[in-house]
């Protein structure tokens, strides 16, 4: 599937398809400009998934200290771009499967792919999902301006920018989706707790790196998460994924990628 998918549009379940891959069956749909949140059915219906018009407030105003902290840290990523943590940040921001399978099998410490680890792969699309629409209320009453267009810079992903224009900035669907496979692996994972809880803080911190996203988008986004999975576990099908997954790991062979270049990659970043 091409990367840059669509324009401002409002995505159905026709408007869709992939190989092997089936659209999300909620009812009725929001207006979502990312299409990687429709292309595998999540779990929870529509009307089941938490409410971000509840859950947060409004983005920070003009002249706020919560706005001058988002530009404080907009700025203390600038010294990375072009570097090996911008490298990673552009693959952090892949949703496409594969990719995010790749970008936490490190942290699992297993390979998760659709072939040797069908039910934690599974998990992951569908989670992405849930947590992914669970930002759009807030992302269409705000649609909060990205820092790459208020200061007229570019991405990691030039050729998603022209989608991103048009996708509200707060909150982030990336980081939501990030979080949520942290929080959802280390369930699956427990004794890898503490690396993928660490991978899934970063595979936010990527979207400010990025350019794409303000660290308050960021931190939005982590709610959703957290309240996204929370209400995934009255869910039958997904507490039955958890345990498929738990029983794969008896056979998981090791990650296929170079784990020591990853891990000092992220280490170098946070000094």
């Amino acid at each position: 599937m091409p990367s840059k998918i669509c324009q401002v549009v409002v995505f159905t379940a026709m408007s869709l398809s992939a190989p092997n891959i089936t659209l999300a069956e909620t009812a009725p749909a929001p207006k979502v400009t990312d299409p990687h949140f429709y292309l595998t059915p999540g779990y929870l219906q529509t009307s089941d998934l938490p409410d971000s018009l509840v859950l947060l407030g409004a983005p920070p105003a003009n002249g706020s200290a919560a706005l001058a902290r988002d530009e404080a840290a907009r700025e203390a990523t600038i010294p990375l771009r072009g570097k090996a943590r911008w490298d990673l940040a552009r693959t952090d921001a892949d949703l496409q499967f594969p990719q995010p399978a790749k970008n936490f099998s490190c942290a699992m410490g297993v390979d998760i792919s659709e072939e040797k680890t069908p039910h934690i792969y599974r998990l992951m699309g569908r989670v992405l999902t849930d947590a992914g629409l669970s930002t759009y209320g807030v992302k269409n009453k705000y649609n909060r301006t990205r820092p790459f267009v208020v200061h007229n810079e570019g991405t990691c992903q030039p050729d998603e920018e022209d989608v991103l224009r048009h996708d509200g900035s707060y909150p982030s669907g990336h980081t939501a989706a990030g979080w949520a496979w942290a929080l959802t692996l280390a369930e699956v994972n427990p004794k890898r707790t503490d690396a993928l809880l660490k991978r899934g803080l970063s595979f936010g911190q990527s979207r400010v790196i990025c350019n794409a996203h303000w660290q308050s988008d960021v931190d939005a986004g982590r709610i959703m998460a957290a309240a996204t999975v929370a209400r995934l576990h009255s869910n039958p099908e997904f507490l039955a994924d958890i345990q498929g997954a738990r029983n794969e790991l008896e056979t998981a062979s090791a990650p296929v990628q170079d784990c020591i270049a990853e891990n000092k990659v992220l280490s170098e970043s946070e000094h």
